[in-house]
């Protein structure tokens, strides 16, 4: 029992990370949608909760979430997306609202009765993510020098002395 805890408050966390939303996040991690959001509010009351959070958004780069959400549309499944443009019906509105739209940029009716789905750019998304992953890296070089110039004058002045 305590293990099955565990999973779901680590499924939590990871979800909570990638989504920015507690009830979806509490939704993925397996709880009810009805008691989603409180469930996943009392869940990041608790200590354990928020040093997970924490650690995991350690993990990720400076742009956290931003390239999270890149990598979902570069990286996503689209098969929800694809289940509801062949659905010969409009699916009840609790699967729906479990589906996984990340990737759908419009959803509309045409006038045949059909629906008409169209998806972000994964090669832009893609693009995105490589030039805020440069950017972090030449960040990052530009502080690694600005350090070596640092010490350099902190030699220099320990020399002088």
């Amino acid at each position: 029992m305590k293990r099955n805890i565990k999973a779901k408050l680590n499924t939590f966390c990871c979800n909570y990370i990638i989504l920015g939303n507690a009830e979806e996040a509490a939704v993925r991690a397996g709880f009810p949608r009805e008691t989603a959001l409180s469930e996943g509010i009392e869940l990041m009351k608790t200590e354990e909760c928020r040093e997970l959070i924490a650690g995991l958004r350690q993990l990720l780069t400076d742009s956290g979430s931003v390239a999270a959400g890149l990598k979902r549309l570069a990286f996503g499944s689209c098969t929800d997306a694809v289940y509801l443009v062949f659905a010969d019906e409009l699916p009840p509105p609790e699967v729906i609202s479990g589906l996984d739209l990340f990737n759908v940029s419009e959803i509309k009716r045409v006038k045949g009765g059909g629906v008409e789905v169209k998806l972000f750019d994964r090669l832009k998304a893609l693009e995105k993510l490589f030039e805020l992953e440069n950017a972090f890296s030449d960040r990052s070089k530009a502080e690694n020098l600005i350090k070596a110039l640092s010490a350099d004058e902190e030699c220099e002045a320990r020399d002088d002395n």
